[in-house]
């Protein structure tokens, strides 16, 4: 099963630099850990300020695993930069072929990219132009708009109709993972998930829950 921890320093309680300092620590966790990939989704950040904490992430990143992989969310030239694995690109983004064109003009590792969709189309999409995953969302309820998810049946649809890992995203917790494997998904993605419990727990319950299978 495939993990990946995506951020929100502004969910951690504190003034910004307990926020920093908590998300970093959270980030060194899930590296210590072995999530498969953590996406720094820092959104409010201007470049500056993106860049800094991205250098700093990275560092923690690489110190602490040789497996866990550190994605910037959207911004190529930020990955770039600080010598990211990759970028995670929003649905309707610019097509992954043309992100890793303009990766590979200024170096020659092969930079991961990963892709939202919300819709069967935009997972067959993403899977055509050459995404390495896809993080489909939401799946369960949005509980900040109060919106219905997607749902199961659209998860088990994208993960069977797709070459690529399909990841679960939106109201995954505990009690939901195992379904979303039994649905086909390749993982899951989520921010609260392991910003609000223990992450060495969360990880440990997690790859306990993708060993166990369903009765019938």
């Amino acid at each position: 099963m495939l993990l990946y921890y995506i951020t929100d320093r502004l969910g951690f309680a504190g003034g910004p630099a307990e926020q920093r300092t908590a998300l970093l620590r959270c980030i060194g966790e899930a590296a210590q850990a072995e999530v498969d990939y953590i996406q720094l989704r820092e959104k409010d950040l201007d470049l500056a300020g993106l860049e800094l904490l991205a250098r700093e992430a990275l560092h923690i990143v690489r110190d602490r695993s040789e497996s866990t992989k550190l994605l910037i969310n959207r911004n190529v030239d930020v990955a770039l930069a600080i010598g990211a694995d990759g970028v995670h690109l929003p649905a309707n983004s610019p097509a992954v072929a043309e992100v890793r064109d303009q990766w590979l003009q200024q170096t020659h590792d092969r930079p991961i990219v990963a892709v939202s969709a919300h819709t069967l189309a935009e997972v067959r999409q993403a899977d055509s132009e050459g995404a390495d995953f896809v993080a489909l969302a939401p799946i369960f309820e949005k509980v900040v708009a109060g919106q219905p998810g997607i749902g199961l049946d659209m998860l088990a649809k994208a993960s069977a109709s797709a070459r690529v890992p399909v990841l679960a995203l939106g109201g995954v917790r505990l009690g939901n993972v195992r379904a979303c494997l039994d649905a086909g998904a390749a993982g899951v993605a989520a921010i609260r998930l392991f910003q609000e419990n223990g992450v060495r727990q969360t990880v440990a319950a997690l790859r306990w829950l993708s060993e166990r299978v369903t009765p019938p």
